[in-house]
């Protein structure tokens, strides 16, 4: 299950269990829209509360990385696990965005505001 919210070029989305092809879908749905009317948008995943993800949501992940590669701004992702991290850094294969991922909430959200840049 995921919920989205979107703030003017921007877009949240937060995973609650597995995340699921249907998920995915729904979360294109919200940003296409926003992509349509406002451009290229950040985002921010919060994955802290995923489960796991299905194979076929994996596949369309990487299909609509690749047909929307300049789309994005920003893409924070926050998470403690270091399977998602890895897979959030091969992601930048896939996509013309600064991709940075997170442990702390608020430094994500500051991140992706453009109040502050992260530490390395």
């Amino acid at each position: 299950m995921i919920t989205t919210s979107h703030l003017e070029g921007r877009v949240n989305v937060t995973v609650l269990g597995e995340f699921t092809l249907a998920d995915y879908k729904e979360f294109e749905e919200v940003f296409n829209y926003k992509v349509k009317f406002e451009g290229p948008v950040s985002l921010f995943f919060d994955l802290r509360e995923m489960s796991g993800f299905t194979v076929d949501m994996a596949l369309e992940e990487i299909r609509f990385a690749r047909e929307h590669a300049h789309d994005f701004t920003r893409i924070a992702i926050l998470t403690d696990d270091q399977w998602i991290t890895w897979s959030a850094w091969l992601s930048q294969l896939f996509v013309d965005a600064d991709v940075q991922v997170f442990s702390d909430a608020e430094d994500a959200d500051s991140w992706i505001s453009g109040i502050a840049t992260p530490v390395v």
